[in-house]
């Protein structure tokens, strides 16, 4: 698009086709469509729920009337209420004169002034943002993040017999397989994936101007208020909160935005891990053709998908960090700084959103090179001192690790042949010194693969199920 070179943020530019859909949820209309749902289904709820003196049950008709305005919401009324909110100079005041406008010479224009009846706009706000998280969550998020943990599902399957030399410290460690190194990130994102699930249910409150249902009281003493916004708030399917000031604390929105961060975490250590891996030769990468590596040196295959991950769960985080630290802190019953702020959740999650496509096709384009893996660990000898130095501990053989320090430690030459004259020196029980004998390098791996076949998880091993991310590699329905 012509537009997106003359954006500002690589959001609405750069990256738009790789995040468009969550315009649904966070742009301008997004929020006014949503604004409006909450300001149409409070009217319903007042009529039809609570009855109030000196309105009517609403038929089918008229409700089908009100709806159709959050229903058929689109870019042109978008622009309408831009229009008011130019006269207004407030954002939600201009979305109650829009329903008004669009009421007029219908069945229900005599009822027009319980349009936002006893709301702050913080009623209407703290319930649209926490409709719009949830839903983008749930329909988006979370399946995007399902396929990424199914891929790497896949592959630590299909890799968990692959011996590979471990690096602590970035040094020759116990070796581990490849499959077994990936089956923990499953398991750390599947744990975190169900801390976030559980934030979803969202808080929200319907309770006025400081959050002591004020007006609501002296217009209808007879009214159970506070049971008739619980009843409402979960109506919308969120968490109904009770004590509030004039805005809800976002104490929800910080937690979720944590859990966020903590994935973004997980899957930024993984892009490192597969960045590294791919610089060890472990992985190749598939090359596409007409693509360039490099302005100036041909051979280059960059693993910038990763790195494009990286990078952009670095934003996310600094978004969220922000988020998370700022909304559940306002001056007295409120200031407007969270305003401003939480506008940007949209771009927040885009960010970490478009991360996980980023790893997802670094990933499609990571092929395996055994040679290369084999090679790294198959002289690697000197890892054979840890088990030889455990089983003469456990055969009481004084001074093990010490004896084994002096043998490797600093010997960049230890080979087979001085590792197993050694094992033959040991005065342990012949078939431990047979186990000994029999291990190599690539044989050394405990119990990792396993592990691997031990790990249960959540996602399917088929698809994500989601059947709209388009990201697993096929079997969603």
């Amino acid at each position: 698009m012509e537009n997106s070179l003359l954006a500002v943020s690589p959001l609405d530019g750069r990256y738009a086709d790789k995040v468009e859909n969550l315009s649904q949820y966070f742009s301008e209309a997004a929020l006014m469509r949503y604004r409006t749902l909450v300001e149409i289904e409070w009217f319903i709820f007042l009529f039809n729920n609570l009855k109030l003196k000196g309105t009517k049950v609403l038929d089918t008709t008229e409700l089908r009337i009100l709806r159709s305005i959050y229903e058929d919401f689109d870019v042109v009324n978008a622009v309408r209420v831009k229009e008011i909110e130019k006269i207004t100079n407030h954002d939600v005041k201009a979305i109650e004169y829009f329903i008004k406008e669009n009421l007029k010479d219908s069945v229900v224009e005599k009822y027009l002034e319980f349009i936002h009846f006893a709301c702050t706009s913080e009623d209407i706000n703290n319930l649209s943002y926490s409709c719009m998280i949830r839903d983008a969550v749930d329909r988006d998020f979370m399946p995007l993040l399902s396929g990424l943990v199914q891929e790497m599902y896949v592959m630590a399957l299909k890799y968990k017999d692959v011996a590979m030399m471990a690096r602590t410290h970035g040094q020759p460690a116990s070796p581990s397989t490849l499959g077994k190194e990936i089956v923990n990130v499953v398991a750390r994102l599947e744990k975190e994936m169900e801390v976030l699930s559980s934030w979803i249910l969202l808080p929200g409150k319907m309770n006025g101007a400081v959050g002591n249902y004020n007006a609501h009281v002296v217009a209808y003493s007879d009214v159970d208020w506070e049971k008739a916004s619980e009843t409402f708030v979960n109506g919308l399917g969120l968490e109904f909160n009770a004590y509030t000031t004039q805005i809800e604390p976002h104490d929800g929105f910080a937690s979720l935005f944590d859990s966020v961060k903590r994935i973004n975490s997980i899957v930024l250590d993984f892009d490192r891990d597969m960045w590294t891996y791919i610089s060890l030769g472990y992985f190749g990468q598939i090359v596409k053709a007409g693509e360039v590596g490099s302005s100036t040196m041909p051979h280059k295959v960059n693993p910038i998908d990763f790195e494009n991950s990286e990078g952009n769960l670095g934003l996310s985080n600094a978004l969220l960090s922000h988020m998370s630290e700022k909304l559940p802190v306002s001056r007295l019953q409120r200031d407007l700084t969270d305003s401003t702020v939480v506008r940007n959740v949209g771009s927040a999650l885009a960010y970490a959103y478009l991360a996980y496509k980023s790893t997802l096709k670094g990933l499609s384009k990571c092929t395996l090179n055994k040679k290369a893996i084999e090679a790294d660990i198959e002289d690697m000898w000197v890892l054979l001192a840890e088990p030889i130095q455990v089983v003469m501990r456990k055969n009481l053989v004084p001074d093990a690790y010490e004896k084994l320090k002096t043998l490797t430690r600093g010997k960049g030459d230890l080979n087979k042949i001085k590792i197993q004259k050694f094992i033959k020196s040991l005065d342990i029980p012949s078939a431990d010194k047979k186990t000994l004998m029999a291990l190599t390098p690539e044989k050394y791996i405990g119990l990792a693969a396993k592990l691997v076949d031990k790990y249960k998880p959540n996602v399917s091993v088929s698809g994500c199920g989601s059947g709209s991310c388009g990201s697993c590699g096929g079997g969603c329905s």
